[in-house]
């Protein structure tokens, strides 16, 4: 009889405060090549709360930083859509593009985050980097890709934005995976409960 495989670990949801992720931007260097394409690509997955591999897809043409407007063409699924950007998260992201068109062996063909010779970057480049600017900046709790999500869609709620904005913002099929989503990474309704309660 075959072994039966090992059940899939999963690692709590790890929500960073804005101070966190703020010194998780501050810990890539504001003046190189790299360390403004980082910047802009951590900025992007947090202020606009998008996956990796969405991030990645970018093109320079799918950005519209006038109107805080990101087009999202390969989604999960294979459904597009269009995400807003705050101020912030487009101002880093106006950086990058200044910086990336002075490297003259870049295209507007080549993606928008890529190394300085057009070639794209993996999501396993990001795996390794955001834990590295992790321990950098003196932040202990676990930092992946999908946590910056995390801290985009946590951030939503708390800003009290209504459930079916956040969910055209994340690109979710249904307003249900939302609700499990927001409940698992930000149990806001069940803290506040019990703290309701009286002693």
């Amino acid at each position: 009889m075959p072994a039966k495989p090992k059940p899939k670990r999963t690692m709590p949801a790890e929500v960073l405060s804005s101070d966190e992720a703020r010194v998780l931007i501050d810990a890539c260097d504001a003046r190189s090549f790299t360390g403004i394409r980082n910047r802009a690509l951590i900025g992007v997955m947090y202020r606009a709360g998008l996956r990796v591999s969405e991030a990645l897809s970018l093109a320079p043409k799918d950005l519209d930083l006038e109107v805080g407007a990101i087009r999202v063409l390969r989604a999960k699924g294979g459904r597009a859509r269009t995400v807003g950007v705050d101020r912030g998260g487009a101002a880093l992201l106006r950086d990058w593009i200044v910086r990336r068109a002075d490297a003259t062996d870049l295209g507007r063909g080549d993606p928008l985050f890529c190394t300085d010779r057009g070639e794209p970057l993996t999501p396993s480049y990001i795996r390794v980097l955001l834990p590295r600017l992790a321990r950098r900046a003196g932040i202990d709790k676990r930092v992946h890709p999908h946590g910056l999500r995390h801290t985009h869609a946590a951030e939503l709620r708390a800003e009290g934005l209504d459930v079916g904005v956040i969910s055209r913002q994340l690109g979710h099929a249904s307003l249900l995976t939302t609700i499990r989503y927001l409940d698992h990474i930000a149990p806001t309704a069940v803290v506040e409960a019990m703290g309701a309660r009286r002693w």
